[in-house]
């Protein structure tokens, strides 16, 4: 290999390995929101039990997206202890905190695999253009 074709393939040995740690850091921040995503999951589709302000006793509360006549919300059967046990703004701010990150993710995501496939396609490129550029035997 001449030293321009060293420093070329040197070059894009270092761009490809630039392009895969973006596609980690997309799959890490994919995978930071897919948890993001299960947390919320659990604040809205589980059970849960509060404690109750007057006898220091727990109760049991149904989960929020599973409740029927608004007893978790307002507490309207159990008393006041489900109401403000979970409450719904921090399951819409983790859902919300899921929206950059997971945006973030797949644009890192999306660039890192782009720039790896693009790349080897140009050495594929090179390699065809040397062989037809070799004389017919």
């Amino acid at each position: 290999m001449t030293s321009t074709t060293t420093h070329m393939y040197d070059h894009d040995v270092a761009f490809r390995d630039r392009s895969r740690r973006l596609r980690a850091w997309g799959i890490g921040l994919l995978s930071a929101a897919g948890l993001l995503w299960v947390w919320c999951a659990v604040l809205l589709l589980t059970p849960y039990s509060a404690e109750k302000a007057t006898t220091g006793g727990t109760t049991e509360c149904e989960a929020r997206l599973f409740t029927e006549g608004d007893t978790a919300n307002s507490g309207r059967w159990r008393g006041d202890w489900c109401e403000g046990e979970r409450d719904w703004p921090e399951a819409v701010a983790v859902l919300g905190l899921s929206v950059p990150v997971s945006v973030i993710g797949a644009v890192l995501f999306t660039t890192g695999a782009v720039s790896v496939r693009v790349s080897e396609h140009g050495e594929d490129l090179a390699r065809l253009r040397k062989l037809d550029a070799r004389p017919a035997d």
